[in-house]
């Protein structure tokens, strides 16, 4: 479609918002020929709206499995530039630019470069949650749900694993890994839940099943009934026969586990601060519909990622979807 069609179909400027946004990005997505991925820790409505709902690894590999022209991804920075990194001949847009990741940003390239160059008989495990440069660094990715599998993989390799020390240590627990090198990174997010106030809240729901991701302290994880990624804990929600589920992770995930098991009462795990809102990513909450309906008008912000880096980084990615 000529550009001169496009502005007289579709509002010519991004302040011209259409009165029922929904509908404008379902029609906008049909016209671009676009794809709506979209994570769990997304607002409910771009949950609603997207063709694909999920965690790291469930993007990853429907990001593999892309036909269509444009991806318009709805998470943060370094899981638009994965999409990216599998499908470099397609425009990979997203809503804001300014999405990023305390966990990506905490290991820069450079420095993990020098990291890696200090102990060059390891291999490098990298959690999903960075940058495409440090990708480009490793021997494989991991996510939270994969990473003890990847791990027992290189069970003869002396390992590097990058950038969550708390995901590090649950791996070396769950394989018996005491001697990893570990990158000493974390989530701003999953880092402030409290065992303190978590210890309060289950003296008045004793019968409440605790869920936590493993990116949360230890102390929170020794009181948890299940630990898991994003996927198991949703999972993990529908089939406990506990009523009340008391959960420390990223509260995006509350909408999906309301919509499997309505009945049940969910409560967030209090984070150190009772007065923020702790349980919120507020990287990922940059994203708006409004954003995601401009970024599909203009086709911008769009992420690229170099060409060298891409095929490196791409070397890992794959060999962690294959060891999946």
């Amino acid at each position: 479609m000529t550009e001169d069609r496009q502005r007289t179909e579709f509002p010519p400027t991004p302040d011209d918002l259409p009165e029922d946004l929904e509908q404008a990005i379902r029609d906008l997505k049909e016209e671009r020929n676009a794809i709506i991925l979209a994570h769990y820790y997304q607002e409910s409505e771009i949950q609603d709206l997207a063709d694909v709902v999920g965690d790291s690894l469930a993007l990853a590999r429907a990001a593999q499995n892309v036909e269509r022209d444009v991806i318009a991804f709805c998470g943060v920075h370094f899981m638009a530039e994965t999409a990216k990194i599998l499908n470099p001949d397609r425009k990979v847009v997203v809503p804001d630019l300014e999405a990023g990741c305390s966990l990506a940003d905490g290991c820069p390239a450079d420095e993990f470069e020098k990291f890696v160059a200090e102990h060059p008989d390891h291999k490098v495990i990298s959690y999903i949650n960075c940058s495409a440069e440090v990708k480009a660094l490793s021997d494989v990715i991991c996510t939270s749900s994969n990473a003890p599998r990847i791990v027992k993989h290189y069970k003869d390799h002396p390992i590097i694993f990058a950038p969550d020390r708390h995901l590090a240590r649950f791996v070396g627990q769950q394989t018996g890994r005491k001697d990893m090198l570990i990158w000493q990174g974390a989530c701003e997010v999953h880092e402030l839940f409290s065992a303190k106030g978590l210890s309060k809240l289950l003296m008045r729901h004793p019968k409440a099943e605790v869920l936590a991701h493993p990116e949360c302290e230890e102390a929170v994880l020794e009181m948890s009934d299940y630990i898991g990624s994003t996927t198991g804990i949703i999972q993990r929600a529908v089939d406990s026969p506990a009523n009340t589920l008391i959960i420390a992770t990223e509260e995006g995930v509350f909408h999906q586990i309301r919509k499997l098991v309505p009945d049940k009462e969910l409560i967030q795990a209090p984070g150190q601060d009772e007065s923020c809102a702790c349980n919120q990513c507020p990287y990922m909450r940059l994203n708006t519909l409004e954003k995601l309906y401009r970024c599909l008008h203009d086709l911008d912000p769009e992420v690229s990622v170099p060409e060298g880096t891409r095929k490196q980084a791409l070397i890992p990615i794959e060999k962690m979807l294959e060891l999946s």
